[in-house]
Order: structure tokens, then sequence, then C-alpha cells
């Protein structure tokens, strides 16, 4: 590849919220000139769902920098070890190591608002209508409710699921930590970005900043991929 393309982007999805969660950023990345794909995982398993983020590197063409929001950032630790990844980017997002899995990573904080308004049934965790004010309250509610009706659904056992790999040890990681978050702890997210050394930005946004703030999170990824061009030209 060379190496003046501009890298690639590949997002991947959390829970309860599928990868049109992207929409506000995709256009603008790829007004820039970025090659940029979505992985549309299906919450089946952990295995597949990491296999599923590796299968989109397939489909771009230059090094990539891999956007995981949520759980998705549990599967970019896991897919990132893969040699064309050049950078993480995580949203408000897991990191576990490679002694913890995501249930056991979230444990060691405080359960979150959204959790009380779950309910299992056939087969998935699914997110109650008056459970998106804690997931993405800061969007107007016509969002709120797109958000909801395109929610991605887990099997209830997806978060004790463990693969290895561990990427934020070896490439380089920006996080953006939000600090109303009603999801996933802010406590964690500040946790995480500093064990993995990462670039962080704060923003005072629900779980969901990549439509609450999309430009501020667009300003985290192009500077991710601007250290992986500076790089890649260098090399």
């Amino acid at each position: 590849m060379s190496k003046q393309a501009k890298p690639s982007i590949v997002f991947a999805h959390g829970l309860w919220a599928d990868g049109s969660c992207f929409q506000k950023l995709i256009p603008a990345l790829q007004a820039d000139g970025h090659e940029v794909i979505c992985s549309q995982h299906g919450l089946d398993s952990l295995k597949s769902d990491v296999e599923c983020v590796t299968r989109c590197f397939g489909r771009v063409s230059s090094s990539v920098v891999l956007v995981g929001h949520s759980y998705g950032g549990t599967l970019i630790t896991h897919a990132g070890t893969n040699e064309r990844v050049a950078a993480l980017v995580y949203i408000a997002a897991l990191a576990p190591d490679e002694t913890e899995t995501s249930q056991s990573q979230q444990q060691k904080f405080p359960v979150t608002d959204v959790f009380s308004h779950i309910e299992v049934a056939d087969g998935r965790i699914w997110l109650k209508p008056d459970g998106i004010g804690c997931f993405a309250g800061d969007l107007p509610e016509a969002e709120q409710k797109v958000v909801w009706a395109t929610q991605a659904v887990p099997v209830p056992d997806l978060f004790t699921q463990k693969v290895d790999g561990v990427a934020w040890r070896s490439k380089p990681s920006w996080y953006i930590a939000a600090t109303e978050d009603r999801t996933v702890q802010p406590e964690l997210h500040r946790f995480v970005a500093k064990r993995m050394g990462a670039t962080t930005v704060e923003l005072r946004s629900s779980h969901v900043p990549m439509l609450s703030q999309p430009h501020a999170v667009l300003d985290v990824i192009r500077n991710a991929a601007s250290a992986v061009q500076k790089k890649n030209m260098t090399a």
C-alpha cells in the first residue's frame, strides 16, 4: 500500500446502537478522502463479532484506524492486534486486559442507570423504550427514537465471553470519555484511558457522543488518522 495513502477508518458498534450510530461521522471522513466501512456484527458471540470486524479490513486498502464504541471497544481491543491496524480510537468504550472480560471490567465500577431498563426476551437483551434516555439522553427525542428502533441486541452471555489479544498494549490509542454517560461509567472511561496511555478527550456527553457531538469526535479520529499518515510517510 502507498505510504501517501490516507488511512482507512473501520468502525465497530456496541450494544443497542448499530452501525447507523456513526452516520454523522462517515460522510465527513469520506469527504476527507478516507475509505470507511462499519462492521455490522450480530452480537451472537464475541469470537464471531471480532471476526466480523477483522473481515472489514479486507474491504479497505490502506492501514486502518479502528474505532470502537462501547462494547465495540472490546472488539477493537482484540481485532486491533491484526497487522493492518495502526491506531485505535475508543468512544465511551470498554477496553479489557488479558485477564478481563467485558463483564468483569464493568463490575469493577457501580452499576449504571441503563441496566434498570432492560429486558431479556427471545434469547436477547433488549433496551426498553423508557431506557433510551439513559443511553442517548442528550439527543433530540426524534433521534432517540431512531436509536432505539435500530438497536442491536446481544445474547445474554456476550459480556462473559473471552478471546485473546490486547491491541492497546502495542498500538497508539485515543479515548473519548463521556462525562454524562449513564450506560458505561465515566470512571471506567478514565481508568481504561489512563491504563492504555491514550490521548484522551473528555466531552460532556451521553453514551453516544458520536451522535450528540459529532464534530468533536471527528476531531479525535482525524488526529489519529493524521498521526498514522505522518508515521507512514516517515517509515
